[in-house]
């Protein structure tokens, strides 16, 4: 059970469709996508890559990314994507970790890794004539693989530790991609377009499409401009994407996107961060729910925990409809979802506690990390360390990370509720609120607030939180900046916001 199979047999049965394009312009059919697959993979063996080697692929987003995927998958190799927007020395510590045999990168990247790949990995430019001399050594066919072998190693973000390797198996691939064609209907019988990169949700939400026998349209990392954007839609109407809500909200800025190009957007896949209930409710607006999908997912389960379909958003009369939109929706197509009490206990319906998954989505554990997986995975369920409700209908709704909870006083507080009631001010444009010690209470609200035309008086912000939110939630200093600091996935991070409390505190 190669995952790498359904691609080839989409290259049997659509030949002569456009696999992949660049921008505007096609580039492969599905036979060429294969035969080049095939035939990289022919050079990996010759030069003495066997079954199970693990491989690094750090390029921005590029032609050649699934080219090299599939050609590792044909090999029966195990390929870990990293995000172009990573340091080096990050990259260097994936390869590592992992001890990877090569790496194959952009030109963009190449020089910026060379000092930081460990000894034995190889660093191969795509654009080099090494990676071309690969293809001259015959046409390996797909490496027979069992369902639990090692497909995928999917680095997660370090927020509190050193990043980790979540284990994606032919089986959890597969079984994400057939899920996803199962929940999404005719959407995947048009096209996708790479706005975001490829290493991460795009890039899985590609592999349905490929199996579908679909184009997947490329941009360039950070082209996301007018022109850029104009000519893509053009050439190969309707397509959908992906994009974190960050991006969602910038593409309602008509100087970005055209209006009348909406018409050629069959469906925006968003998620990857908070989608706050005002920035969702312009989005439904503008775009209109027909064309708006909630995915919500982890690197232990990429893509595949929930969703909120358009057919949802566009149930305007169902009960606590206002409630749903605050939701990331409902359990994807084979993948069941509990809410569970610090006991283990099943939480009631709106009651908050720990989301659980289980699945054959999952990870099978994290890489050379036994003590990480244990911890992670328990009795058959995926803790995923995010905290949430499920309503009786099965809508799951997530009010913040466990990690984010602050507890002021022995009383509870969830930074999201405090965000989404700071958001609905006119003239905050972004805000994050954390937890910060305090000799009193244990812990305070602290909110960072971006507001680039008008900064608001704290006591606007006071009143406007007293209006929605019981008193000891409401924040206990704000404090503006230009820009909130952000991951490479347009996740805000807060730990440096909290580093930045912890640094002014000590000095």
């Amino acid at each position: 059970m190669n995952v790498a199979a359904l691609i080839a047999q989409a290259a049997r049965s659509f030949p002569d469709a456009t696999a992949i394009s660049w921008i505007d312009r096609p580039l492969w059919t599905y036979a060429e996508l294969a035969a080049r697959a095939g035939a990289l993979a022919g050079g990996l063996r010759h030069l003495g890559f066997q079954p199970g080697d693990r491989i690094i692929i750090a390029m921005s987003n590029h032609p050649t990314f699934y080219e090299t995927l599939l050609g590792a998958w044909f090999a029966g190799l195990t390929p870990s994507p990293q995000n172009c927007r990573l340091h080096p020395a990050e990259i260097g510590y994936a390869a590592d970790d992992c001890a990877a045999r090569a790496c194959f990168s952009t030109p963009d990247l190449t020089e910026h890794l060379r000092d930081h790949l460990p000894a034995g990995c190889a660093l191969i430019d795509v654009d080099s004539s090494a990676y071309a001399r690969l293809f001259g050594h015959g046409v390996l066919g797909i490496e027979p693989r069992a369902p639990e072998d090692p497909a995928l190693l999917f680095y997660t973000g370090g927020t509190t530790s050193k990043p980790k390797a979540a284990i994606h198996t032919n089986r959890t691939l597969t079984t994400m991609i057939v899920s996803f064609l199962a929940d999404s209907g005719t959407t995947v019988d048009d096209h996708l377009l790479h706005l975001a990169p490829l290493s991460h949700a795009s890039g899985f939400l590609g592999l349905a499409y490929l199996a579908r026998g679909r184009n997947n349209v490329i941009l360039p990392t950070g082209a996301l401009d007018a022109v850029t954007l104009g000519l893509a839609l053009a050439a190969f109407p309707p397509l959908s994407f992906f994009a974190v809500p960050t991006v969602v909200c910038r593409l309602m800025e008509p100087s970005l996107l055209d209006p009348s190009l909406i018409l050629q957007i069959r469906r925006i896949f968003f998620g990857g961060a908070p989608m706050y209930v005002e920035d969702l409710k312009q989005a439904l607006e503008v775009f209109g729910p027909d064309r708006l999908w909630h995915l919500y997912g982890q690197g232990e389960s990429p893509n595949t925990i929930t969703y909120m379909p358009p057919r949802l958003y566009g149930e305007v009369n169902a009960p606590n409809y206002q409630a749903r939109l605050a939701s990331v929706g409902i359990a994807r197509s084979g993948v069941l979802l509990r809410v569970a009490r610090e006991d283990g206990a099943e939480a009631a319906p709106g009651e908050i506690g720990e989301v659980l998954v289980q699945g054959d989505t999952l990870m099978s554990g994290y890489w050379n990390r036994p003590e990480a997986t244990a911890e992670a995975l328990r009795d058959g369920w995926l803790h995923t360390g995010d905290l949430g409700s499920m309503d009786e209908c099965g809508f799951l709704t997530l009010v913040d990370r466990s990690k984010d909870m602050i507890i002021s006083g022995g009383s509870n507080i969830y930074p999201r509720e405090i965000e989404e009631v700071l958001l609905t001010h006119p003239d905050v444009a972004e805000c994050a609120v954390i937890g910060a010690p305090d000799r009193e209470w244990g812990e305070i609200p602290i909110a960072f607030v971006v507001a680039p035309q008008r900064r608001p008086a704290p006591e606007d912000l006071d009143a406007l939180c007293l209006g929605q939110l019981a008193r000891y939630k409401r924040p206990k200093i704000y404090r503006f900046l230009d820009d909130l600091p952000k991951s490479p996935y347009g996740k805000i991070l807060k730990r440096e916001l909290r580093d930045l409390i912890a640094t002014e505190t000590t000095s």
